[in-house]
């Protein structure tokens, strides 16, 4: 007999990640491994922008999960999942950046994608003539150039920029993840995004000059 897969609804449909959550609450392993199926790809790469240390990122990744764990049956089943997902990894992700700190470690070496949030973008108030970040994607010199500014960045406005560009967060969630007002948030990534610019142009025009 096929072993009934609770990783589904009765109409085939997949569970939602809170059901899923609830499911492993009530003893169900499998629905823990599909929460990491559905996560580690998004949840690395949000973990090696900030981090930038594979290593580090892998420990981070595991304890984020081994928190998720710990803590399921604290969840509030009224609110989503992936927000508090990110939440713990974000935390987890500071705290390793403070050990590394302590320790006198490398610097961040982050990675860099494109996402265009319509209030506040890349190309409102870049230079016309520097390439678009979807072009840098493309361009393996300039990528490293961002890279090199992603992790020059200050922490706090580095985290708001991955969340919202890389992983196409609303405000509320971000505000949520951080521990922040909304406002905040808002004035955060318009802080990043002008910083951002200004390190790229200044990166950008020694490299043309150069």
């Amino acid at each position: 007999m096929k072993k009934d897969d609770k990783t589904k609804r009765q109409d085939n449909q997949p569970l939602t990640d809170e059901q899923l959550l609830q499911q492993y609450s009530q003893g169900h392993t499998e629905a823990f491994e599909e929460l990491i199926r559905r996560y580690w790809r998004e949840l690395y790469h949000f973990l090696y922008r900030f981090l930038g240390d594979k290593m580090l990122v892998e420990d981070v990744f595991q304890e984020t999960f081994l928190q998720l764990h710990l803590s399921a049956g604290q969840f509030d089943y009224s609110k989503r999942l992936k927000p508090w997902l990110f939440t713990i990894a974000a935390n987890k992700a500071k705290d390793a950046l403070r050990r590394k700190a302590r320790q006198k470690a490398s610097e961040l070496d982050a990675e860099i994608a494109s996402h265009e949030e319509q209030a506040v973008r890349f190309v409102d108030i870049m230079p016309s003539d520097l390439p678009s970040p979807d072009e840098t994607i493309e361009n393996q010199e300039i990528s490293s150039i961002v890279q090199t500014i992603v992790q020059q960045m200050p922490e706090n406005l580095r985290e708001v920029l991955i969340l919202s560009y890389f992983h196409d967060f609303a405000y509320k969630d971000i505000a949520e993840i951080l521990g922040v007002p909304l406002g905040t948030v808002k004035s955060r990534l318009h802080a990043a995004v002008k910083d951002f610019a200004r390190r790229w142009w200044s990166a950008y025009r020694k490299r043309r000059n150069g």
